[in-house]
């Protein structure tokens, strides 16, 4: 009797952990739909970044040339300059994107991404936290990085850089080595972005929390972790241009000139990011009230991440993203009530036991409210970015009217001019291109008296039109010059020279 007493106990307890696990996978996976809708509500707003244009470009010429590029031949400034697409693998999917459904296919692949890091960060988080607790986090996260949500390859390495960190800190807390198969991660992020650099700083805040755990103790452990972080730039390399790829990212992260003239660079402001302001702001008031305890090696990673973002506010998601995953096994373990292993013995409540008893059934709704969200996206909701950056009817009319020749356009419009054939004089690709001065002249043309300096580049580059926006200060300059205004809408002015 006591026997089959013991089994029916076991066979309710692994019932309930079954039951927990389902919940648990549940509560995970419905964090798409909710960032998929939400996203979709504002899909128009992800294709608003120049860039967004040349990227999609780049990547329809590497498909249709099936080869990758060594030197510039999208501007006429720098035309055979040395420039290389690391970026590759990210431009390539949004130009298959592009291909398949127009700038709606863009959309909806990268709302498609940003929704799977939402389920892999709520995933990861619930290894240690209970799931409502972890979802909750990961829905809040995704509102806070939404200001870099934008149709570029950085948003491809996010669901990398989720499971690269929890990995990683994992092994670190679990005393084992860090798993080889995160080296053939680090080659997909090495072709998708050049972030993938930060992969290794990750790498070794890890090895340093490893280190703080075992105190030498393990000497073999700690051997097997600095043999994978000398793999990590080794395999780095295995992408078409190797090393050039790695010192293309130094160069951009040391002493590049255009790095304080372009916006995503800049410091934090907090008159800007208010809502990114009080969530730093909950974050170390909750630090400081709480008994929460963390190594050295982790605190300084939170420096760190909490430093660059301060530093360039486009480095946000290191921040917002990684914090809660280094520190949720802390939060776990010192606030059981929080913890996943609490949750799991409880009992189910009237919600979970939904989810459990209906899973398969909930998976396949998910998946239908994806789909039709797609489909809404892709059919009844057309979208594309705005004349703001597209420039679309003063480019219409620089087709009717056969304008050629150099143009001198403002910094906005290169990728829409690349994207449509035109050679830029400047545009997004500033981290190899338009520098030893290029950019700060281009800066001094605007400026009180910069009249001079505009003249001097309009005859050094032999410009024949000009495409500006209607606030770019050089307007006034180009009248005084006596150049013929022969196109302006709310979005774009054309000067041509009138000869």
């Amino acid at each position: 009797m006591n026997g089959i007493q013991a089994t029916l106990a076991s066979v309710a307890t692994a019932s309930s952990v079954n039951g927990a696990q389902r919940a648990r996978v549940m509560f995970c996976l419905l964090v798409a739909p909710v960032v998929a809708f939400a996203l979709s509500a504002h899909a128009q707003a992800i294709l608003q970044d120049p860039d967004s244009w040349w990227q999609v470009k780049v990547g329809l010429d590497l498909l249709a040339n099936r080869s990758f590029p060594v030197a510039d031949n999208y501007s006429h400034t720098f035309a055979g300059q040395p420039w290389i697409a690391k970026e590759w693998l990210g431009q390539v999917l949004l130009a298959l994107a592009y291909t398949a459904s127009g700038w709606n296919g863009v959309a909806v692949l990268i709302i498609s991404t940003i929704a799977l890091t939402g389920v892999l960060l709520s995933w990861y988080l619930s290894t240690w936290l209970r799931p409502t607790a972890a979802v909750g986090l990961a829905l809040l996260v995704a509102a806070l990085i939404a200001p870099i949500y934008t149709a570029r390859p950085h948003i491809f390495t996010f669901p990398i850089i989720v499971i690269w960190t929890a990995t990683l800190f994992r092994a670190a807390r679990d005393e084992q080595a860090p798993p080889l198969w995160l080296l053939a991660l680090l080659v997909l992020w090495a072709n998708l972005h050049a972030t993938f650099t930060i992969g290794f700083v990750i790498a070794a805040f890890a090895g340093l929390d490893l280190l703080v755990r075992t105190r030498l103790s393990n000497p073999v452990l700690l051997g097997k972790w600095i043999a994978f972080g000398l793999l990590c730039p080794v395999v780095s390399l295995i992408n078409p241009y190797g090393i050039k790829a790695i010192l293309a990212t130094f160069t951009v992260a040391y002493g590049n000139e255009a790095v304080p003239l372009i916006i995503e660079w800049d410091p934090f402001d907090a008159s800007d990011q208010r809502l990114q302001e009080v969530g730093i702001l909950l974050f170390l008031f909750a630090l400081l009230v709480s008994r929460l305890r963390v190594g050295w090696a982790k605190a300084l990673f939170i420096i760190f991440a909490l430093h660059v973002y301060l530093t360039h506010v486009r480095f946000m998601y290191l921040f917002f993203l990684l914090v809660p995953i280094v520190l949720a096994a802390e939060i776990a373990q010192q606030y059981p009530a929080l913890s996943l292993a609490k949750w799991v013995s409880d009992r189910r409540d009237g919600l979970e036991r939904f989810f459990a008893e209906r899973f398969y059934r909930i998976c396949g709704l998910a998946g239908v409210l994806l789909v039709m969200a797609t489909a809404m996206l892709t059919s009844a909701y057309p979208v594309a970015p705005s004349q703001k950056t597209s420039a679309r009817d003063a480019l219409a009319f620089v087709e009717r009217h056969h304008l050629s020749g150099n143009v001198l356009n403002s910094y906005n419009f290169g990728g829409s001019l690349i994207f449509h054939g035109i050679k830029t004089f400047i545009d997004g690709r500033t981290d190899q291109l338009f520098l030893n001065g290029f950019m700060k002249t281009d800066a001094e043309t605007g400026e009180s008296g910069g009249k001079p300096v505009l003249e001097a580049q309009l005859e050094k580059h032999a410009i024949d039109w000009a495409l500006l926006t209607p606030d770019d200060s050089r307007i006034p300059f180009f009248d005084e010059l006596g150049w013929k205004r022969a196109y302006a809408d709310d979005y774009a002015v054309i000067y041509t020279r009138d000869r």
